[in-house]
């Protein structure tokens, strides 16, 4: 519903979220920056009443992939922010909000393009994506490749993929990743190995080689360290 004020001359607007999300990302850290830089990070979106049924989605099985605009329900502020500074700037340079695609939004309002695997009534199965376990979707749209790619497009700010940085492993941490994943039935050595190749600390640190970082994917438990610059090993991937 929209309620519309003559006083102040504005338009407010309540939405309701018509799904969401459970992702192999529990917690913020560590989730890739932009969606498909990690293919193996699945997801299921459930849908709820009355979008759960087989009528919502029936089509969708024609579609490769869809854009789903959803909540940064952990980032949500009550002051909007005019500036941000961005991580592909080095965290240290602010540019305008809206020159960012940072999660800091006006109306903690995000945007991805995902891979669509399988349809079910009430149910979409995703990959690539970039969605918190939890995040409320507001509305799924398919992506139309001749219209929402956009030939000779530029962005002087991100012109191509962050770098990748080296993932080593202890022999254990990777055996413990491979039984994890055989038992979840998920692609996990691959999940980590995608998320950390893209450097999930602040880049403005510049961490000694004994100071851990984790993360929680699915129901484990990762862990590493930079042993040297330009490269992260993981220790250890254990239950949550």
């Amino acid at each position: 519903m929209a309620a519309f004020s003559l006083d102040h001359a504005t338009m407010s607007y309540s939405v309701s979220p018509i799904g969401f999300v459970r992702s192999c990302f529990k917690e913020k850290f560590a989730i890739p920056r932009q969606p498909q830089l990690a293919p193996a990070a699945r997801g299921v979106l459930e849908l709820l009443a009355p979008f759960d049924t087989g009528e919502a989605v029936q089509g969708l099985e024609q579609v490769s992939h869809v854009w789903l605009l959803f909540l940064f329900h952990q980032a949500l502020e009550e002051r909007p922010r005019l500036k941000v500074r961005p991580p592909r700037l080095g965290g240290n340079k602010s540019v305008g909000v809206f020159a960012s695609r940072a999660t800091h939004r006006p109306n903690g309002i995000g945007q991805s393009v995902v891979t669509l695997d399988k349809v079910e009534p009430g149910r979409l199965w995703l990959s690539g994506i970039d969605l918190l376990d939890g995040t409320p979707v507001l509305d799924i749209k398919p992506y139309v490749p001749y219209a929402d790619s956009v030939q000779g497009a530029c962005n002087r700010i991100a012109e191509a993929a962050p770098p990748l940085i080296a993932v080593r492993w202890l022999d254990e941490a990777l055996g413990q990743a491979r039984r994890h994943g055989l038992r979840l039935d998920e692609p996990l050595v691959e999940l980590i190995e995608q998320c950390l190749a893209q450097d999930p600390r602040p880049a403005y640190q510049n961490p000694p080689p004994e100071r851990r970082y984790g993360a929680r994917f699915w129901d484990v438990d990762v862990r590493w360290h930079y042993p040297e610059p330009g490269t992260i090993c993981v220790l250890e991937v254990v239950a949550a």
